[in-house]
């Protein structure tokens, strides 16, 4: 099944020949028509190999969705939450560009900071408390 190109903020593009469709049963109820109809949707996408892909993007694509790689490195998404085939093709497409939109996002970088000096002298105190109440428990000394 071809479909249209997914796009992240316009600078990424994957084709259509790198996604990768398969349709299977679906769960839930349906009738008599959910025996014969194969309405669910496997989206196969090579992410690991996917020339599309920048490399520093790829990575954090990964990391983020290792629950959902193989070890082929095909990321798989499933949809089966509509009865018919093509909006479960839509949500499976929905939920790669979301995916991917958050892959795109770069991670916020930590500035170290330093203990303010309350917090220092009141972890100071905490610390003297904690002390003198161990010391109070101990046997005598003679």
């Amino acid at each position: 099944m071809k479909t249209a190109l997914t796009a992240v903020r316009g600078a990424i593009r994957i084709p259509a020949e790198e996604l990768h469709w398969h349709f299977v049963r679906s769960q839930g109820p349906g009738g008599q028509h959910v025996n014969r109809a194969s309405t669910k949707a496997v989206l196969r996408f090579h992410a690991v190999g996917s020339p599309s892909l920048p490399p520093a993007f790829k990575a954090r694509l990964l990391e983020q969705q290792r629950s959902r790689i193989t070890d082929a490195g095909d990321l798989v998404i499933t949809s089966q939450r509509f009865r018919d085939q093509p909006r479960n093709v839509a949500d499976c497409v929905s939920k790669l560009q979301a995916m991917l939109e958050k892959a795109a996002e770069l991670p916020r970088l930590r500035r170290p900071t330093r203990p303010t000096r309350g917090s220092v002298a009141r972890r100071r105190v905490a610390k003297e408390r904690r002390s003198e109440t161990k010391k109070l428990r101990r046997p005598p000394r003679d």
